[in-house]
């Protein structure tokens, strides 16, 4: 079977394990441990008799409740198949412009729905500038005939960059596609989801998900929120009836689910913190902080045998970072996942072959061959938003 560029592929994982794949300790896919929230689960128990009849065209219930919850006008909000459906609408979007800007590492889907409209990439690497994870965009990329896409928090590295930060972006490309995938883990007194602004900027698109926070992939649930006029464009370019029944009603329900939204929060912070810890004191691994519900961390061995190895002898499944060019077989990422689970993962990896190579200072030189130009350190307030710093050198060469 072939190896998966996403993570939490189940099967994959159990044949190489050689175990049911409900047997799989999953830390590959940045997917809450606490939910499928009650409320959730009732909401698709009731809507059962109603599987005999199309879904709504316009999702106008689950809009108005996405309406409530972002304090926004239904218009400026489309529901769509999970995040990858929505992302094939923006690639569309993009592919009629000179070109786009990507923040690299990138996740996958971008280049897929990029190259599907065969759109322009210009690649933007992500830097490291006195302690903080900082984007230096070329000036020659920041123009009006082009667009930005970027994660935030980013993924993989986790890191929150700040709203002011990105504002400035928005005069300067003509089209700004902000995925905030994540931003649903980042605390309400922290958060720095463009949404607030986003009815000023008919060139902003943000997209969020619903299936990650609420522990709900298998249902795929996301929407994008942005100027009517563009989610209009973006209907008749669809399918109709993108999203089920059952995940309308789910979705209805997480969202007035408050009490797990606050669970989520509190269960974050110290569930990061007790990985990140034992993560640390690991020789031969640096994890990286992060403000979202999973970790990277560089590792002076190879990731692709370590995943190996961690499923044929413990059935547990983590990211390797292959499909980050940047980043190679030295990163892997692992997800925030309960207590028990977070020290069964530390167990296994602490008991491994090859990770002891930290304290010899041997492998550095060929982790950084394998890394290219890309620099790693830990930001030392994990949910400290990073600067997007704008670079005022014209040529600055593309990190291919």
């Amino acid at each position: 079977m072939r190896q998966p560029a996403h993570g939490g592929n189940l099967a994959w994982a159990a044949a190489l394990a050689g175990c049911p794949p409900d047997a799989i300790l999953d830390f590959s896919a940045s997917i809450s441990p606490l939910g499928p929230p009650n409320s959730a689960i009732a909401a698709i128990q009731s809507q059962i008799g109603n599987l005999k009849h199309y879904p709504d065209p316009n999702y106008s219930e689950l809009r108005l409740a996405l309406s409530h919850f972002h304090q926004l006008p239904s218009e400026w909000i489309l529901p769509g198949n999970g995040s990858a459906e929505l992302l094939t609408l923006v690639g569309r979007e993009l592919a009629q412009l000179a070109a786009t800007t990507l923040i690299t590492p990138a996740f996958g889907d971008y280049y897929r729905t990029l190259a599907a409209y065969n759109a322009k990439v210009l690649e933007c690497p992500l830097s490291l500038v006195i302690g903080d994870w900082s984007l230096v965009i070329d000036k020659g990329q920041r123009t009006k005939d082009k667009g930005l896409l970027l994660n935030n928090p980013h993924n993989p590295t986790g890191k929150l960059f700040s709203r002011d930060s990105i504002l400035p972006y928005l005069e300067q490309f003509a089209l700004v596609v902000v995925d905030e995938a994540f931003m649903d883990f980042v605390s309400p007194n922290e958060e720095q989801s463009l949404i607030p602004v986003v009815q000023e900027y008919a060139n902003l698109v943000i997209l969020r998900s619903l299936t990650k926070f609420y522990s709900l992939p298998g249902l795929r649930l996301g929407y994008a929120i942005a100027h009517p006029d563009c989610l209009a464009k973006w209907q008749l370019w669809r399918d109709p009836w993108p999203v089920n029944t059952l995940a309308a009603a789910a979705a209805i329900a997480a969202l007035q689910d408050t009490e797990f939204q606050q669970q989520t929060w509190a269960w974050l912070p110290p569930a990061r913190n007790q990985l990140f810890q034992g993560l640390a004191k690991i020789p031969g691994l640096q994890p990286q902080a992060s403000a979202a519900n999973f970790l990277l961390v560089e590792s002076q061995e190879s990731t692709s045998q370590l995943q190996q190895q961690l499923l044929k002898h413990h059935q547990i499944l983590i990211r390797d970072c292959l499909s980050f060019k940047e980043l190679g077989d030295r990163f892997f990422r692992v997800a925030v996942r309960s207590h028990s689970d977070n020290q069964r993962l530390l167990t296994a990896l602490s008991g491994e072959w090859g990770v002891g190579s930290r304290g010899n200072g041997e492998g550095n030189e060929g982790a950084e061959g394998e890394r290219g130009n890309f620099h790693s350190s830990p930001c030392p307030m994990p949910n400290a938003p990073c600067p997007l710093a704008l670079s005022e050198v014209e040529g600055m060469p593309n990190d291919k």
